[in-house]
């Protein structure tokens, strides 16, 4: 779970979500769990449901009375030229801008809103415990924020800076996206265990706990997942017999591959507005 605790005196006195959907709502309880007041916080969404409790909702930008310094966005891509308008009134000038919307450059979000400083952010939904990778790219003109935005950021995950806004797709595919990813290959664990003869729930508990213990392990570990890999596998064993599978003709690595790119190049043509 979330450990890190915010310093009240370096966080923002208000930030405003304009949209507040998984990812915002994952965003906005990983602060509170670290002990940021929900006072801190403004949601503009015309649909949220469920948010906690103390955090101020309005159905429209309209009913707000204050702008903000520090505006989390998290609209769909493809809304964003239609409700710029909506938006703009909220930001003070020079307000910081937090896009959370997949393939929506700089360049583009800075034509919407052109008194404010842009940064571009990619968590997940581990957000919401402390455990998402966060990657973030600011340009030049936000780049004093740098530090600030690292300290507000932690208690969310890590915090991974990209040097060249042409990666963020490619971070949305892998950091954003890659959960669904990893849930599927829990439930194909439990599906295979099911196959090798187990009960559906015990192969089901099986493979969750083995994914939290491996991926921990990994996490904390010196050495790289290929050379975990190594020390699980024992010559002629079974697990050779398993990675034999997996390794022929590169397969796991081909679908992965195929996978992201899908990911990574839906994500530029929702910002162009092709599709939902």
């Amino acid at each position: 779970m979330n450990n890190i605790k915010v310093a009240m005196s370096a966080f923002p006195s208000k930030i405003c979500f304009y949209g507040c959907g998984n990812m915002g709502s994952a965003m906005l309880r990983g602060w509170l769990a670290a002990g940021v007041s929900p006072d801190s916080f403004h949601v503009v969404d015309p649909i949220a449901e469920n948010l906690p409790a103390g955090v101020a909702v309005s159905r429209s930008a309209q009913e707000v009375q204050p702008a903000f310094d520090v505006l989390v966005l998290g609209i769909k891509p493809q809304l964003l030229s239609s409700l710029a308008s909506d938006i703009a009134p909220l930001l003070n000038p020079g307000a910081l801008v937090i896009s959370i919307l997949a393939g929506s450059t700089t360049q583009t979000l800075s034509k919407a809103f052109p008194t404010a400083r842009i940064v571009r952010l990619m968590p997940n939904l581990s957000a919401s415990i402390g455990k998402s990778p966060l990657g973030v790219f600011a340009p030049n003109e936000a780049a004093l924020a740098k530090t600030d935005i690292a300290a507000w950021l932690a208690p969310l995950g890590t915090v991974i800076w990209i040097d060249d806004e042409a990666h963020m797709d490619a971070v949305t595919a892998l950091a954003g996206s890659g959960p669904a990813f990893i849930y599927r290959v829990i439930d194909a664990l439990t599906k295979g265990g099911e196959a090798a003869g187990l009960p559906q729930a015990v192969a089901a508990q099986l493979a969750l706990s083995m994914t939290e213990g491996a991926a921990i392990l990994a996490a904390a570990a010196s050495e790289t997942p290929g050379e975990l890999a190594a020390r699980v596998t024992s010559p002629g064993g079974t697990t050779a017999a398993g990675l034999a599978v997996l390794d022929a003709d590169s397969a796991l690595d081909r679908l992965m591959t195929q996978t992201l790119r899908a990911a990574r190049d839906r994500g530029s043509e929702l910002a162009k507005g092709d599709g939902t």
